[in-house]
C-alpha cells in the first residue's frame, strides 16, 4: 500500500475516488505557493484535495503543457531552489493531507538519491511522481525509496505494452499514474475516451495497486466522469490556471482557487 495508499483507501471507504490537485513550487513565490497549497487542501468549508502533487519546476520538461511551464519558468525565474520542495511537503503534512513530489530525475541525481530521498521522508512526503524515470532505470531510486520507506509512482500511457505495463505495475508502490491521453499536460473541454480502456488494463494487470488519472480534467464535472473510472483525479492545469490569472492582475486572492478545489472535491463525490 505504501504511504500514499492509505489516502486512496480512505476515499474507497467513503465511495468515492479521491482527489490529487498539483501545484509548482515557487509560484507565484515560495510563501505564495505553500499558502496555495494549503488552500487547495482546505478548499471552501474544509473541503479541498486529498493530496497535493508538489511540482518541482525544471527548465526542459517533458510532459508539462504551456499552463504549467509559464508558471514553473516564472518560478526558476524567480529562484525557486530543488530543496523548496522540502518546505512545501512539510506545509502540505502539516494539514493532515498527503503530499507527493512530481518531478525530473535530473534534479533528484544532482542532489543525490539518497540524501533527496532522505529529506522528502523526513519532511512528511508519501514518494515521487517521474515522469522521465522508468522502472528498468531506476535501481538507485527503488534502493533509496525502500531505505526511506518512499513510494515509487510510476506512469502508464495508452501507448504502453502489455509488457511495459506489467513491468511498471510491478515497480510501483501506493499507486500508479494513468495519462489518459498521448501529449502534455493542460484543461480540455472533455475527459479522453481512452482513460477507461487503460485503467482496466491496469486493474486486470494490477488489481490491488490504486490508480490515478491525470491531464486534461478542469472542472467537476470531468472530476465526476472520471472518478467513476479511476481511484483518483488529478488536476493541475485548471489550478494553476487560478494563481496565473492572480499574478497577471497583481493579486494573492486565492478565492478562486479555493473555490475550484471544493468544486473538483464535490465532482469526486457525486455532487456536481
Amino acid at each position: 500500500m505504501g504511504r500514499s495508499g492509505h489516502c486512496f483507501a480512505a476515499a474507497r471507504q467513503e465511495g468515492r475516488a479521491a482527489l490529487v490537485g498539483y501545484l509548482p513550487v515557487g509560484f507565484p513565490d515560495l510563501a505564495g505557493s505553500v499558502e496555495a497549497m494549503r488552500a487547495i487542501t482546505e478548499g471552501t468549508d474544509g473541503l479541498g484535495v486529498d493530496m497535493v502533487e508538489v511540482g518541482m519546476p525544471y527548465s526542459d520538461p517533458m510532459m508539462d503543457g504551456l499552463v504549467i511551464q509559464h508558471a514553473t519558468t516564472r518560478a526558476l525565474q524567480r529562484g525557486v531552489r530543488t530543496k523548496d520542495i522540502f518546505t512545501a511537503v512539510e506545509a502540505v503534512a502539516q494539514t493532515g493531507k498527503q503530499a507527493t513530489v512530481m518531478i525530473y530525475w535530473n534534479l533528484v541525481e544532482t542532489y543525490g538519491v539518497d540524501a533527496f530521498a532522505r529529506d522528502l521522508s523526513a519532511a512528511g512526503g508519501a514518494g515521487l511522481i517521474t515522469p522521465d524515470l522508468t522502472p528498468d532505470e531506476a535501481g538507485a531510486w527503488m534502493t533509496a525509496s525502500d531505505e526511506h520507506g518512499l513510494d515509487r509512482i510510476f506512469l502508464v500511457a495508452p501507448s504502453s505494452t502489455d509488457e511495459r505495463l506489467a513491468n511498471t505495475l510491478d515497480a510501483c508502490r501506493g499507486w500508479v499514474y494513468a495519462t489518459s491521453v498521448m501529449g502534455v499536460t493542460g484543461t480540455r473541454t472533455s475527459t479522453s475516451s481512452a482513460a477507461p480502456e487503460l485503467v482496466a488494463r491496469v486493474r486486470e494487470a494490477s488489481p490491488q495497486l490504486p490508480v490515478g488519472v491525470g491531464l486534461g480534467v478542469s472542472n467537476g464535472a470531468q472530476a465526476k466522469e472520471l472518478a467513476q473510472v479511476s481511484d483518483a483525479v488529478i488536476v493541475g492545469s485548471a489550478l494553476v490556471k487560478c494563481l496565473m490569472a492572480n499574478d497577471e492582475a497583481g493579486t494573492s486572492d486565492l478565492a478562486a482557487l479555493r473555490r475550484l478545489a471544493s468544486e473538483l472535491a464535490l465532482g469526486v463525490r457525486g455532487q456536481v
